[in-house]
């Protein structure tokens, strides 16, 4: 019986690889076409099965682009980006999608550690840092057995060295692994998809209106209360934002 069920998870898994690669296809064929609106509408019928993938959200955000529609293809191309901070056409995209915003958000001077963190460190996710935990793992633990086993001292010196090296990065991608993990979760972005909204200084429609973001704007989420979201922008201003308003990446 339990074969009969594996063997039929089998099949059912094969056939859903198979349906999901037939629409991709035929996705990447309507927007070669310029039917973009119908390429959207069967890539995300892709996303609704569940499936996560850099390509799948570059051209999501590609289509949205065409369609000049800012905020989904910004969000689409950040989406794609967090699978694969190195991919160079998803970067030089969002370049393009950022221009057609109409706010012009300066960052905050940074200090070393963050400019460092953003511009190495960030290149790769947690998850491409946690395979380099594995790979160093590995690496030292086959390094070591080399050593142990090793006839000549010379031998032995090279390879407890290699695999102290080796000990050592495993433990610097371990801590720079959990420290992107937690950074991503305690720090959660998120796009506006409002064409105009108005930011306000406490979670109330009475409120005071401090400033205004349009459609576009990349955000950081630092709480909610009700249907409210409060954000920060990179400029360091805060303020309330309607939780409908924004998407979170």
């Amino acid at each position: 019986m339990k074969k009969i069920v594996f063997l039929l998870l089998i099949i059912a898994n094969s056939i859903t690889a198979q349906t999901v690669n037939e629409n991709f296809t035929i996705a990447n064929d309507l927007y070669k076409n310029n039917k973009f609106e119908e390429a959207i509408n069967v890539y995300h019928k892709i996303e609704s099965q569940g499936l996560e993938s850099s390509e799948l959200y570059y051209n999501l955000g590609n289509s949205y682009y065409k369609l000049n529609k800012v905020g989904p293809s910004i969000y689409y191309y950040e989406k794609s980006l967090k699978l694969d901070p190195l991919n160079e056409d998803v970067i030089n995209n969002l370049v393009f999608a950022k221009r057609l915003a109409l706010d012009n958000i300066e960052e905050l001077p940074k200090t070393v550690f963050q400019k460092f963190n953003k511009n190495y460190l960030q290149k790769l996710s947690y998850n491409q840092w946690a395979i380099l935990v594995v790979i160093f793992s590995f690496l030292g633990s086959f390094l070591f057995l080399l050593f142990y086993f090793a006839a000549s001292s010379s031998k032995k010196r090279f390879y407890f060295a290699a695999s102290s090296l080796s000990f050592i990065f495993l433990i610097v991608s371990f801590v720079v692994t959990y420290n992107q993990y937690s950074f991503s979760k305690k720090n959660k972005e998120a796009v506006v998809f409002a064409e105009k909204t108005e930011i306000r200084n406490a979670p109330t429609l009475n409120s005071e209106e401090v400033f205004t973001l349009h459609e576009g704007a990349k955000v950081l989420v630092l709480d909610t209360v009700d249907n409210w979201k409060k954000i920060k922008l990179a400029d360091g201003k805060l303020g309330w934002i309607i939780a409908e308003e924004i998407k979170e990446l």
